[in-house]
């Protein structure tokens, strides 16, 4: 296979190197698997070619970008070839007159957001890794970020894409119009996919103008049940943040002995409260929120007025996974989501969860849209007896979640890692209903195989 694959591709495309292998066998999850080879597309060509040779032998083939997942979405569970799409990262095409940005599956994230800034457009999903991230992983996952609550995730800015299906046909859905409703809405089956339907060469994707200026609030609380109170009192009153931030007490003592006791104010809970738009609105808007806070208990407001200062803030948000990764433990990071309005007892909940289990549970993310990433810091997660409780402790929580209402992701996709849990979430119908689109866009099943359409 591996000599096959290099007469077809070229010596520089095809790797077998124990390196190479291990590397691409894992993303940031706790669980790995070799594939047989890595093949490093270049082009739509490439991939066409693996494509088609791998169907006609019934060869596994797991699509990966930048492999910084947390689910175990790209591991080659199968073996057979992982297909790197790292080299294709291109932007084609940059287009404000038609408010599009066309661009290769490797593109990094943070890197389209610059390309378009230049020209004074905006690409809003800014999921926390956009440094590390490529933007088909970001397709592959429907990505998220804080700045959702007003701006929406990935499948809200792709107006199209191209697709290399399983037997190495090429499909294209969507296109550059901001409205298309012609024929099924096959474009979003792919968007969230995982790599399960298709192999996505191409995106286009909608900008807008970028926002004359933006600034920031941040406010610590008693506790997080007060933080959780001011989000809705924000809301409540009309206002409609680009980011709505919040962070437990077990975060804020991680950040505090990482970072230095002085870099929190003090506090048990901490709210991030961003807003964009016209300059003149901005000043206004930000009086109005900071007297909001301070009317529902805020121990301390810091105002943040220039894009210089609320980079600052977003480092701090960044730096708080690299914390809780200080302590020594392992993150077990769940993006679960819940109603909004259930936030106070999602925290209940998982300090319940912790005084049962014994493993602490420490709770930060997109407060405006329920997104919460509920982190079980794990002691030593490679040990059989702390690996079964921790897993009963995950299953305690997505149990809850969903008999609450909830989902048990909102961004990172399901993978590996909530396999367990997928028909629960999806119930026995819609389980179905996957597993008969699976069989339509991937017949032979060498997509991604092993993920959470597999028993």
């Amino acid at each position: 296979m591996i000599e096959e694959l290099r007469d077809l591709l070229g010596e520089g495309k095809v790797s077998a190197m124990a390196e190479v292998l291990k590397e691409h066998g894992c993303d940031r999850w706790n669980f790995s698997h070799l594939p047989e080879v890595v093949v490093f597309a270049e082009s739509r060509e490439d991939v066409v070619t693996v494509m088609k040779f791998a169907y006609a032998r019934d060869i596994p083939v797991t699509t990966r970008g930048a492999g910084v997942g947390y689910v175990g979405g790209c591991v080659p569970l199968h073996g057979g070839i992982a297909l790197s799409v790292a080299r294709m990262n291109r932007i084609t095409e940059l287009a404000p007159s038609d408010g599009v940005v066309v661009t290769e599956p490797g593109v990094i994230t943070g890197d389209i957001q610059d390309a378009v800034r230049e020209l004074g457009w905006y690409y809003p999903p800014d999921p926390a890794s956009l440094r590390e991230c490529s933007i088909g992983g970001n397709l592959a996952t429907n990505a998220g970020g804080p700045r959702c609550l007003k701006y929406g995730v990935t499948k809200n800015y792709v107006l199209g894409v191209e697709v290399v299906m399983a037997d190495g046909e090429v499909l294209r859905v969507g296109g550059r119009c901001h409205k298309n409703k012609t024929g099924f809405d096959l474009l979003h089956l792919f968007v969230g996919s995982e790599g399960m339907l298709g192999v996505i060469t191409e995106a286009t994707l909608r900008i807008i103008p970028h926002p004359q200026d933006r600034a920031m609030l941040t406010a610590t609380f008693a506790d997080f049940t007060k933080a959780a109170g001011a989000v809705q009192a924000i809301l409540n009153a009309g206002h409609l943040p680009s980011a709505l931030e919040i962070t437990d007490q077990f975060t804020l003592k991680a950040a505090r002995a990482y970072l230095g006791e002085d870099s929190l104010p003090e506090g048990d809970a901490h709210l991030i409260v961003e807003i964009d738009g016209r300059r003149k609105a901005i000043a206004s808007e930000l009086e109005e929120l900071e007297n909001l806070l301070s009317g529902v208990g805020a121990l301390s407001i810091e105002a943040h007025g220039d894009e210089e200062a609320c980079e600052k803030v977003w480092q701090l948000r960044r730096d708080f996974s690299y914390s809780l990764r200080a302590t020594g433990l392992t993150k077990l990071n769940e993006d679960i989501v819940v109603p909004r309005s259930k936030l106070v007892e999602l925290a209940n909940f998982a300090a319940g969860l912790q005084e049962e289990t014994g493993i602490p549970v420490a709770c930060f993310g997109h407060a405006g849209d329920g997104n919460i990433h509920a982190n079980l810091m794990v002691e030593d997660y490679d040990d059989p007896v702390i690996r079964e409780k921790a897993d009963g402790a995950l299953d305690i929580l997505f149990t809850w979640i969903l008999e609450s209402g909830g989902v048990i992701t909102g961004e990172h996709g399901v993978g590996l890692a909530k396999k367990r849990w997928i028909k629960d979430a999806l119930g026995k119908e819609g389980f179905e209903a996957h597993l008969k689109v699976k069989r339509v866009f991937d017949p032979k099943g060498i997509l991604n195989p092993g993920k959470f359409l597999d028993d």
